[in-house]
């Protein structure tokens, strides 16, 4: 199974969030980035799906 992953600015509009909350995510634990270089970060769309599933609907 191939692993999918965006860049930071992706995965706020995939999650349809704010980039600020996307490193906000990251800093809390709820989404773990993958450093490739200085300039480059990563985040696992499957992780970002398992944290989808995870909110409740108000």
């Amino acid at each position: 199974m191939e692993v999918k992953y965006l860049r930071a600015k992706a995965m706020a509009s995939y999650l349809n969030i704010g980039l600020s909350t996307v490193w906000l995510y990251a800093k809390q634990g709820k989404l773990t980035p993958k450093k490739l270089s200085d300039r480059v970060t990563l985040f696992s769309v499957e992780e970002a799906d398992k944290l989808i599933n995870g909110f409740e609907v108000a």
